[in-house]
């Protein structure tokens, strides 16, 4: 913070507080993403995030940051507590929304997707992260899917496979297993029509508005990126805790 004297007419002074100008500009450009709210009386809140919205860069720029949370992922908050409202499903978790939707309503589909998958997206994000995964997720990745290097492998694959919007996933499947897997849309691999069920401890956004303003069309790019900012840590954390729900 600068302090500076400026006049208040005649010979009087006063002192002014001149913010900082790197922290203004982010301010003025981007937003806090703690202001983000969903509309009164919304059952499902945005989560905030553990970060600014330029905290991933150069890897995802702060400008997609904004737009992705403050603009799709609020719109799918404030449209998921509009379907639900007024019905038994306000009192449901997400999680059991989603396990036992029709796939058929899909309104509630796309929404309660894309409001868990955010959620989950952004979770796993870190401005101080990348590197490798470490404890049990580290020794089932190398025994289950081969090596870090082929999960990764997996993971780019599948995402510059997938035709069109959609998620790549890591899940933790009913027996325990790793598996790598995507969906299309908004779906995701908690609900009753997923090619592959389980629980998913990482989830990679594919759609794109998730990169485009800095990628452009190279989805390859975009992905491999995302490996610089993934928390490894919240994702062993997540992996333990699915192992302890079976």
């Amino acid at each position: 913070m600068v302090f500076l004297i400026s006049c208040k007419g005649g010979n009087d002074l006063e002192e002014v507080q001149i913010p900082d100008p790197e922290v203004e500009t982010t301010q003025l450009a981007y937003g806090n993403p703690g202001d983000v709210k969903v509309n009164e009386g919304g059952t499902f809140k945005m989560k905030g995030l553990k970060y600014t919205y330029d905290a991933l860069e150069p890897h995802i720029d702060g400008r997609t940051m904004q737009i992705h949370y403050a603009k799709h992922h609020l719109n799918y908050a404030n449209k998921l507590n509009k379907e639900i409202d007024t019905t038994d499903l306000a009192t449901k978790s997400i999680e059991e929304i989603l396990t036992k939707l029709n796939p058929n309503n899909k309104t509630l589909r796309n929404n309660a997707g894309g409001y868990y998958n955010h959620n989950l997206f952004f979770e796993i994000l870190g401005p101080k992260a990348g590197g490798t995964p470490t404890g049990e997720l580290a020794t089932a990745i190398d025994t289950e899917l081969g090596s870090f290097d082929d999960l990764q492998s997996q993971l780019i694959d599948a995402g510059n496979n997938l035709f069109g919007s959609g998620w790549v996933w890591l899940v933790v499947k009913n027996d325990g297993k790793l598996a790598v897997t995507s969906t299309i849309n908004q779906d995701n691999p908690l609900m009753p029509n997923a090619e592959v069920r389980g629980t998913p401890i990482l989830a990679i956004d594919v759609w794109e508005h998730a990169y485009y303003l800095k990628h452009q069309n190279k989805r390859n790019d975009y992905l491999t990126a995302l490996f610089n900012v993934i928390d490894w840590k919240v994702v062993n954390d997540k992996y333990e805790s699915a192992l302890n729900r079976l």
